[in-house]
């Protein structure tokens, strides 16, 4: 025992400049699971401590149930509670800041109260100073910039009974650490000016502040303040200290470092998956050079077993050194990250870590020493069926046998690929509600399958691209093709770690591409305009329309229609809505002119065939039973929160005191209601809304689409125009929404594509490893083709070549793949498109798979610098000497 144990030392250290690379192989993929576990807790780390950084300082806190807001009172209920000496109110609403040139900014702000009482504020102040007075307010930093304001200037809000008001900005809000304020734009006034402001206003939490003795430290007493203002509130509120707030905020953080976590050991494992491929690739070549020496051990007298135990022995020194240097390095780099974030990066009151905790060090060595092991074991025991008959060759190398049964391998083979084929089809086109499990499942069977044939798949490749080599570089380049074909086995063992790398990255950029152009295509083509105008108010519940109770949208008014209507650069077309009890529920019913709206829309086609006494339903279809009103005399008024009241067309609303006429309406199901109007579930033709409620319906949206000729720039500044006089009114742009969609799928691809590089990199380096030993093993070759004239720079040049061509063909044959698994993959998840056409139109994807394929070339280049270098320093006389 202690004998095989020298021996596989000492046979270690000697082979151990072989196995550098495979090591660094093992090492980066440590280094990258380091860093993945590190990198998922800092971002959870800054969730975290933004969410708790919300919470603010008091002892106790009051949240509302749920989304919704406190029960009423709730706030006079705590502060006669024992103990709690001040109590603070956070309310938030909606409101729009202007730009100098009158109109409101596109997205709303959110409005929130400052505390008078400043242990109470949880906002955080970046410069100047709080509001404290009427006509005082802040703006969050960027919102500051976008309007070219800066602390002790006059802003413009809206006001929330309609109309605007110049305030005077004291300061600025910090808000980069804030989950409720960092999406959007913030303002801040005092408690008492809120409702001035703010339409939609709740109230979401109390703050109390408690008497000496009764606050954070005495956590007793606090917990007692919390248990009774939960019970004295009532209504479903929770209630927690200082620290149970906290734990609250975080509890979703939890939640997303799992996620994240998974998401990011997925591309770990891939990784891995190369390293494996690379580690069995390199001990395969290795033990093939040495069949003539395990042959002379199976003649002294070791068994297989002995021969198998010494092999695992070396890869377990292997799995142990590539460990360790992979922990250093991924402890470096996680160090180097961190400083950089926190120095660099504007991270407000946030402070992350990317160094993760001693048992993932642990566990990532443990991972990286028993994937070695598991990578060695298919070598070893190849090696162990090495007769000891092969002693008495004359050449120390020798193509290993593989071990087990060949027709069980070929069988499992042709049933993944058969299998794998199956569930691709019927992902990609059965309609499956599983259909993307399919195909992701499909891909895997069918690459194993690939994988298990690349012998015999790639060495072809490589003869096909190395056509276009043999012109420009001669003798070099028809040596580097013959060299990789007439070893197939080791050419499609060492091309398919990049394989694997490239196949993955190309079949997540052509997802991810696909999924945007179709997604762009779809928002495109559902949308009924490019524009759409909408009110100000909320349409919150709690007022009353055609005496309805329940949600009331905010009217456009008349002039601003008219307005929309008066410029030659646009087509108005409003959208009339009325608030009625169908099925004895509360709908909003909306219409408008089907032959104005986008026709490639979803149920436009529909809606122009409609007929009176029909309607298209987003709930579902049937016969709906509506309670409509006569011609009596309209005598009531919105009593909502909505603004905009104007006369004329589209501003009349109230309710009618003529006799209800039940009136029967035959449903077909669509999306369009939603599409018109926010609230709106019916449509209807307006024959049957002017029926069911004469003189009652309301314009609560504008939709606008530029006219024929007029391209979008020039259509916005026309709206912006229209509507000076009515900076209450906001108008979203349906391109904005895709803009947004494809910027966050963009960075998506972005991500991926960068983790993946890692195994690009892993697989570059097993490249790398196979041309080393390549040169060990044709040392007595390179000698004589110097002898024969070939110069030293020639054989660098082939041996680059023939980097650059094993690199090449499995970047070609990844890519192959990884469009066809993508195009599926998207085709899975949008039926409504075509996934090719859009992959043909989609420039940034074939840039994005271009540029992997040049980064394969680079890398091939790369991985031949360390060989080529050797070769081109190798003595001609004492390469002739040479046994290999």
């Amino acid at each position: 025992m202690s004998s095989l144990l020298a021996f596989a030392l000492k046979d270690f250290r000697s082979q151990l400049r072989q196995l550098v690379l495979t090591g660094a192989a093992v090492a980066v993929g440590v280094a990258f699971l380091v860093l993945s576990v590190g990198g998922a807790g800092a971002l959870v780390q800054s969730y975290e401590q933004s969410a708790a950084a919300d919470v603010g300082t008091a002892p106790v806190q009051v949240v509302a149930p749920g989304t919704g807001a406190l029960p009423a009172g709730a706030a006079a209920k705590a502060a006669r509670l024992p103990g709690v000496v001040e109590v603070s109110e956070r309310l938030v609403g909606h409101a729009n800041v202007l730009l100098p040139s009158g109109r409101p900014l596109d997205d709303r702000a959110l409005v929130t109260s400052v505390a008078a009482d400043p242990a109470l504020r949880w906002q955080r102040l970046d410069s100047g100073d709080w509001p404290r007075a009427r006509g005082e307010a802040v703006l969050d930093t960027d919102t500051a910039r976008r309007v070219g304001a800066a602390p002790g200037d006059t802003v413009r809000l809206t006001k929330a009974t309609g109309g605007t008001a110049d305030v005077r900005l004291t300061g600025l809000l910090d808000t980069s650490a804030s989950q409720a304020l960092g999406s959007q734009p913030a303002i801040g006034v005092p408690y008492a000016e809120t409702r001035t402001y703010a339409t939609g206003v709740r109230a979401t939490h109390l703050d109390l502040d408690l008497a000496p003795g009764a606050g954070a430290k005495a956590s007793g007493s606090a917990s007692a303040v919390a248990v009774a203002a939960k019970k004295a509130i009532g209504g479903g509120v929770a209630a927690y200290t200082h620290a149970g707030a906290v734990d609250n905020a975080k509890q979703s953080g939890r939640t997303m470092y799992a996620v994240v976590l998974t998401a990011a050991l997925s591309f770990v494992l891939i990784a891995m998956a190369v390293a494996r491929m690379v580690v069995t690739n390199t001990f395969s070549v290795v033990l093939a050079q040495r069949a003539r020496q395990l042959a002379l051990l199976r003649c002294v007298g070791a068994d297989r077993e002995q021969v198998r135990r010494v092999i695992r022995r070396q890869g377990l020194l292997l799995g142990l050194l590539a460990s360790a240097a992979g922990l250093a390095a991924g402890a470096g780099a996680c160090l180097l990250g961190t400083a950089l974030l926190n120095g660099l990066a504007d991270l407000g009151p946030i402070e992350v870590s990317l160094l993760p905790g001693p048992l993932t060090f642990l566990l990532a060595g443990i991972f990286g020493v028993l994937l070695t092991l598991w990578a060695v074991r298919k070598p070893a025991r190849a090696a162990a069926a090495v007769p000891p008959v092969a002693a008495l060759s004359t050449s120390g190398t020798a193509q290993l046998p593989e071990p087990g049964s060949r027709t069980l391998r070929e069988a499992v083979s042709v049933l993944f690929l058969v299998t794998g084929a199956g569930l691709l089809a019927l992902g990609a086109f059965g309609g499956s509600p599983l259909a993307l499990l399919a195909v992701t499942i499909g891909a895997i069977l069918t690459f194993f399958g690939v994988l298990r044939y690349a012998r015999h798949l790639l060495p072809p490749l490589v003869g096909l691209l190395g056509r276009g080599l043999r012109r420009p570089f001669g003798t070099t380049g028809r040596l580097a093709v013959q060299q990789l074909r007439a070893n197939a086995a080791r050419t499609g063992a060492a091309a398919s770690a990049m394989l694997v790398g490239v196949t993955v990255a190309v079949s997540a950029v052509t997802a991810i591409g696909v999924a945007s152009g179709g997604l762009e295509t779809m928002l495109a083509s559902r949308t009924p305009a490019v524009f759409t105008l909408a009110g100000a108010g909320d349409g919150e519940a709690g007022g009353t329309r055609n005496g309805v109770p329940g949600a009331v949208p905010a009217a456009v008014p008349a002039s601003a229609l008219a307005a929309l209507r008066d410029r030659p650069e646009l087509t108005a077309t409003p959208v009339r809505t009325a608030t009625l009890t169908v099925d004895g529920r509360t709908t909003v019913i909306a219409t408008a002119d089907p032959t104005r709206l986008n026709p490639a829309a979803e149920g436009v086609t529909e809606a122009r065939a409609l007929k009176d006494g029909e309607a298209l339903s987003l709930t579902g279809e049937g016969t709906l039973r509506v309670k409509g009103r006569g011609t009596g005399t309209s005598t009531g008024t919105n009593t909502g929160t909505g603004t905009g009241t104007g006369t004329g067309t589209g501003t009349g609303t109230g309710t009618d005191s003529g006799p209800t006429t039940p009136t029967t309406l035959t449903a077909h199901r669509s999306p369009l209601p939603l599409d018109l109007a926010p609230d709106a579930t019916l449509y209807v033709t307006a024959a049957t809304l002017d029926r069911l409620a004469p003189g009652a319906a309301a314009v609560s949206t504008v939709l606008v689409d530029p006219a024929p000729g007029t391209d979008h720039a020039t259509a916005r500044a026309a709206i912006d125009r229209a509507l000076a006089a009515h900076p209450d009114l906001r108008v979203s742009d349906a391109t904005s929404e895709v803009r947004l969609v494809r910027g966050m799928l963009d960075r998506l691809m972005l991500v991926v594509t960068v983790l993946l590089g890692f195994s690009m990199a892993i697989a570059a380096l097993g490249v790398a490893a196979t041309l080393m030993l390549t040169v060990e093993e044709r040392t007595r070759e390179f000698g004589m083709l110097r002898a024969i004239g070939l110069a030293g720079e020639q054989l660098r040049r082939m041996l680059t070549l023939e980097s650059v061509l094993l690199a090449l063909s499995g970047a070609v044959a990844g890519t192959l793949l990884g469009l066809v698994y993508g195009t599926l993959a998207a085709r899975s998840v949008l039926t409504e498109v075509s996934p090719l056409e859009i992959l043909a139109s989609s420039g940034g994807t074939a840039l994005t798979v271009l540029g992997i394929l040049a980064a394969t070339l680079l890398t091939g280049i790369a991985a031949s610098a360390l060989p080529a270098r050797r070769v081109r320093r190798m003595v001609v006389v004492d390469a002739l000497r040479s046994t290999s």
